[in-house]
């Protein structure tokens, strides 16, 4: 029981390491040896392989999720550029040959985009309509009864916008009604 705390720490060699930092710091308040490098920073601490690898992984993830997402976008971009030139040549088209009346005392009922839909006729246009001779378009919500020509033109820009062109070739004899039901 005869040993000190001070002799105990001078076997262990702690009192020599902490008498050693103490000169170092005697001179200008920081520990003499070399300085850490540039601005007196510490080292960085050493990325393991594994780390850099996966942080290259992420990268590479990100660059790519960032092309794609560029990529859909001038996509995008493109599809909505080519609708709006359909769009302005539909209309080009389709002004002042709409031959619909204000007056009219008939409807024709179609079928839609999957609902029924109808158009405001006269007597003639209704039988021209049947014929085949006329149209209907679909053009920024209204229906629009055009020449045969001008609905297959409509066809070829943009063919969901024809609502109604009958086949003027379809057999009218043979509509699927049975003649017993004809009145």
């Amino acid at each position: 029981m005869g040993e000190s705390l001070r002799d105990q720490l001078l076997k262990s060699g702690l009192v020599k390491q902490v008498r050693e930092e103490r000169r170092g710091t005697e001179g200008k308040g920081r520990p003499s040896g070399k300085p850490h490098g540039q601005g007196g920073k510490p080292p960085a601490p050493r990325r393991s392989q594994e780390d850099m690898d996966l942080a290259k992984a992420y990268a590479i993830r990100a660059q790519t999720e960032a092309n794609e997402r560029k990529r859909a976008q001038q996509e995008a971009e493109e599809q909505a550029r080519q609708r709006r030139e359909r769009k302005q040549k539909i209309q080009q088209l389709l002004d002042g040959k709409a031959l619909n009346k204000a007056e009219t005392e008939l409807v024709r009922n179609f079928e839609y985009g999957g609902k029924i839909r109808r158009i405001h006729v006269d007597a003639a246009q209704l039988a021209a309509l049947n014929a085949g001779e006329l149209g209907v378009v679909q053009q920024a919500g209204r229906y629009l009864l055009v020449a045969r020509e001008i609905a297959e033109q409509v066809r070829v820009i943009d063919g969901h916008l024809l609502a109604l062109l009958v086949d003027p070739d379809a057999a009218t004899a043979d509509d699927g009604v049975p003649d017993d039901l004809v009145w």
